[in-house]
């Protein structure tokens, strides 16, 4: 189950990036373009947000199956730049990056205005983007290419 989850998760993580990009590209075009917000804007965003909260849930189901994670052992994994990182720092920055998500597309849901669902969407999901990727380069896996 945990080499399942472990392929499920990084192959998702392509699907997570390439919808954030998407969105992010789209909300800076109608933002700076000064375009309507369509359905399918909102349909994007909303596909973008969903995603990485699956991403999020097989993350958790994850962490408590990794050899890479030591929660029950704070002590150990704080010790180990290894261990700390997977056991803290990569899902502290995840959820953090999932906060951003989540807070921008409700805000743009809320926003009168088109311009304002635009730059809310494009600045909070463009946050996220950046916390999504400095965490997959921190752990010193590939972005793009084989590893978990």
């Amino acid at each position: 189950m945990y080499t399942f989850l472990l392929k499920f998760h990084s192959g998702l993580r392509y699907i997570v990036l390439l919808l954030l990009v998407l969105a992010l590209i789209q909300a800076l075009a109608g933002w700076f373009g000064n375009k309507t917000y369509t359905e399918g804007n909102r349909k994007l965003n909303l596909f973008a947000m969903i995603s990485a909260h699956v991403q999020l849930l097989t993350g958790l189901i994850l962490y408590f199956y990794s050899p890479f994670v030591k929660y029950n052992e704070m002590a150990v994994a704080m010790k180990d730049a290894s261990l700390r990182y997977w056991t803290v720092e990569h899902l502290a920055m995840m959820i953090f990056a999932l906060v951003l998500i989540t807070v921008g597309h409700a805000r743009a849901k809320k926003a009168a205005e088109a311009a304002a669902k635009h730059r809310t969407v494009a600045i909070f999901y463009g946050l996220a983007l950046v916390v999504i990727l400095a965490a997959i380069m921190q752990s010193g896996r590939p972005i793009f290419g084989s590893g978990a």
